[in-house]
């Protein structure tokens, strides 16, 4: 199945009224941004393309017991003791044909089953690997019938994302694609759309305008430093290598939701009048539109939507397992650097700022990449899955 775009079907609403409303459950889960950035994005799309649709967004953790929550979210312990622990099991677990043994999502799954069960969806929407294999697990198990989309982000996909359940799957070209099909997905059950990101990327203002909107200055080069979603990382050392750059430029940090990270930059920040410490934006589109360099971690929604807005990635300190994989790719595709060691950030930026030409190669190269109607398209495909229950309705209104 090849990727395409998306238009806005037509028809009466009184078609709409007559058919019955697809019931479309996303479940995420609320390790880093992208999953939920996923799910939102799908939600923002369905709900454009076909009128009142009844979809919810759930963290799907919130429906499994306290223990498996802990087990689930233990990743942040070994991230936090041992890093070189978790790359080993990470990198294991991209493997495997399972994230986990089927006894302990068995068991841990038994209130989420509950839940669907009484949601009742057509179609159901995995943003994540191990929610994909407890869906399918349900789906085979008890024999329901509804349909199963594994939306997977990032430009890799694991191995367990592979369930004879699943009827489709929403992914990045490239590796992901030929990972599944590697792993014995059929090639007409693979979308290779990209990864859904916010409907906004596909309609991006205009530089110069949006450069007046925010307060950039004109001619000097930005810089783009983000800290995620839930602000992580070291400012106090991004902050001084970005002080050594010697050709004019400014900068923007933006910290997420963490008040006290966004407090420390600006105070790191003070002695320089063109730096601004910003914390959560709705606006993330428009800076990466401004921006002539983005700094931050390798994150999988962070890397799609710089792609889509053109934007060369200098990837910093990336998380053990599909980060450090994400940078490999980055550097294989010359979409960007991998800078391996804090000190050569201001180095890399104080060679690329004054060549033009080379910020020229690297912005062709991400556009190439990008895919702003990666969510529509996947809407679409999303939607033709469940439309077999549309005509079961309307069939049986006429009848």
């Amino acid at each position: 199945m090849g990727a395409s775009h998306a238009g806005r079907p037509s028809g009466s609403s009184r078609q709409f009224s007559i058919m019955r409303k697809t019931k479309i459950l996303i479940m995420a889960v609320p390790h880093g941004a992208s999953h939920q950035r996923v799910a939102t994005a799908l939600r923002k799309a369905l709900c454009d393309i076909q009128p009142q649709p009844i979809v919810e967004v759930v963290n799907a953790l919130d429906y499994c017991p306290r223990w498996f929550r802990y087990y689930y979210n233990s990743y942040g312990l070994f991230l936090a003791l041992c890093p070189a622990l978790w790359a080993w099991i990470e990198n294991l677990q991209h493997h495997h044909t399972t994230t986990g043994p089927d006894w302990l999502y068995r068991r841990a799954g038994r209130y989420l089953y509950k839940f669907i069960q009484a949601y009742d969806p057509d179609i159901v929407i995995a943003t994540e690997v191990g929610m994909c294999e407890l869906a399918a697990m349900l789906k085979r198990e008890l024999r329901l019938g509804f349909r199963l989309v594994g939306a997977v982000t990032g430009m890799d996909a694991d191995r367990a994302w592979s369930q004879p359940e699943v009827d489709l799957y929403a992914v990045a070209p490239g590796e992901a694609v030929a990972q599944l099909e590697a792993a014995g997905v059929p090639r007409h059950k693979i979308l290779a759309c990209g990864q859904p990101v916010d409907p906004v990327f596909t309609a991006l203002p205009v530089r110069h305008r949006a450069r007046i909107r925010l307060e950039v200055e004109h001619g000097i080069p930005l810089l783009l430093v983000l800290f995620g979603g839930a602000g992580m990382g070291s400012p106090r050392h991004v902050v001084a290598e970005l002080k050594k750059v010697e050709q004019p430029h400014q900068a923007v940090f933006i910290a997420g939701r963490n008040r006290r990270l966004r407090e420390e930059v600006a105070s790191l920040c003070s002695d320089r009048p063109h730096y601004r410490a910003l914390g959560w934006v709705d606006n993330i589109h428009e800076w990466m539109v401004v921006a002539d360099l983005l700094v931050s971690k390798p994150g999988a929604s962070t890397m799609i939507e710089s792609f889509n807005c053109g934007l060369p990635l200098l990837a910093l300190d990336p998380l053990p397992g599909n980060e450090q994989r994400a940078c490999e790719w980055i550097e294989k595709t010359g979409v960007g650097y991998w800078v391996k060691r804090r000190a050569d950030l201001a180095p890399l930026i104080g060679r690329l700022l004054p060549d033009r030409e080379e910020l020229r190669r690297l912005r062709e190269r991400a556009l190439a990449l990008a895919r702003p109607n990666a969510a529509y398209d996947a809407a679409a495909a999303i939607m033709q899955l469940g439309s077999y229950r549309d005509k079961y309705a309307t069939s049986e209104l006429h009848s």
